[in-house]
């Protein structure tokens, strides 16, 4: 009778250890320092662009959220003709890169890479457009020392074997609105 009680008591012990593990809930997903590499680019911005003259010209809106439990930043932008693009943007655990795939009416771009020393996000990847060409294609993000991120596109030119600039913006953050 002696045994029936300890082995009953055990049981208990270990069920309720059981049911206490099962209660704990897992760590977060995506919560590891890798994971915000590219969180300097989260937030509501105007974008600004470079006439050939080289005057500041409005390019456009663009949104950057975090989603998923902190593992896809997607992005919403519009141009200042109403044009449209969306991208997600996430690091992919099986290549080891952060990874951009970009949709809008004049193409895709896929794009894979990371922080280099310098702490710019570079990505490097391909262009495809509704046409039905594909080029090479880089972008890379700075942050810059005044909060401003600066957006660099480059395509590469075969017949001149030599990257060209595509697109160069300026992030700023749009005001707060205060309540």
């Amino acid at each position: 009778m002696h045994s029936r009680t300890i082995g009953a008591i055990a049981a208990l012990v270990i069920s309720t250890g059981a049911a206490v593990a099962q209660d704990e809930a897992p760590p977060p997903p995506c919560q590891d320092e890798v994971y915000r590499a590219f969180d300097f680019w989260l937030g509501e911005w105007e974008v600004f662009g470079r006439t050939p003259e080289g005057k500041e010209v409005k390019s456009g809106d663009n949104s950057i959220t975090v989603e998923e439990n902190g593992c896809l930043i997607v992005e919403r932008w519009t141009d200042v003709q109403g044009g449209t693009g969306q991208s997600y943007n996430f690091y992919d655990p099986g290549m080891k890169k952060w990874r951009q795939v970009w949709v809008s009416g004049f193409g895709t771009i896929d794009y894979a890479g990371g922080l280099n020393e310098d702490g710019e996000m570079v990505l490097e990847g391909d262009i495809s457009y509704r046409g039905g060409s594909t080029e090479k294609f880089k972008g890379i993000w700075t942050l810059r020392d005044d909060e401003t991120v600066r957006q660099h596109f480059e395509q590469f030119d075969a017949a001149k074997e030599e990257w060209v600039g595509w697109f160069t913006g300026i992030y700023k953050r749009k005001p707060v609105d205060a309540e």
